[in-house]
């Protein structure tokens, strides 16, 4: 595997908006690298949540930020994408309608392309195996699984190079999450985590993110600033 990041290299960085990816970006700062976002436009129904990841970048010093347009939210299969699905309001057994096929490995293949065309060795996402273990993408497998195929299949991994998936997240409660990104000046402020908020961005109070987010801020004994409708 190859060494962790050093202080003034790139990353590219996995930026949806929400706390955990704000989270990362400033570990990967703190880190010392330096940090490319990117943030995708997947059809999904929560697009205000792009705002949040532009103001998330500012906020945190991104040394570029880009939102890519890839809309997979035509394939169906998830509520995220399909406004027929309900967005559920109380947690489910087994993998939840809020997955999205494929949708990590689709983000990663792409954040993998830029970091290649960048000369980037690091990719950062905030995958959660601790409070998100249904979602199969989020699993340690799968970014064990996915840093060999990008060291397989890419001309930087053939030549020695090679990547390094961070997922710094993937252990840590919600509430460990939080005292991280305060303890990094994180303005949880303008991030949005809610899969069902308003036009204006205010919360729904009620699905899993919202509710894992607020028992978050509760047991790290930081106000909540999320805004609620």
């Amino acid at each position: 595997m190859p060494a962790d990041t050093d202080a003034g290299k790139k990353a590219v960085v996995l930026v949806s908006g929400g706390l955990d990816s704000a989270t990362v970006l400033a570990l990967a700062r703190d880190a010392g690298a330096r940090c490319h976002a990117l943030t995708f436009d997947y059809g999904q129904r929560h697009r205000v949540e792009l705002d949040a990841a532009r103001r998330v970048a500012r906020q945190l010093g991104a040394a570029d930020h880009r939102v890519v347009r890839l809309d997979i939210g035509w394939m169906g299969g998830s509520a995220l994408t399909d406004t027929r699905i309900a967005v559920p309001q109380e947690s489910t057994p087994g993998i939840p309608v809020t997955y999205v096929p494929a949708r990590n490995t689709i983000f990663l293949s792409i954040a993998l392309g830029w970091a290649e065309v960048l000369d980037a060795r690091d990719i950062y996402i905030g995958a959660n195996a601790v409070d998100y273990s249904g979602y199969p993408d989020c699993r340690p497998e799968f970014i064990r699984a996915f840093e060999s195929l990008a060291n397989l299949a890419t001309k930087a991994g053939v030549e020695g190079k090679g990547f390094h998936v961070h997922a710094p997240l993937m252990k840590m409660h919600k509430h460990e999450i939080i005292r991280s990104g305060a303890r990094l000046g994180v303005d949880y402020a303008l991030t949005l985590s809610c899969y069902d908020p308003d036009a204006a961005g205010l919360a729904c109070g009620h699905c899993d993110a919202c509710r894992l987010r607020a028992q978050g801020f509760a047991e790290a004994g930081i106000a909540d600033p999320t805004r609620y409708r």
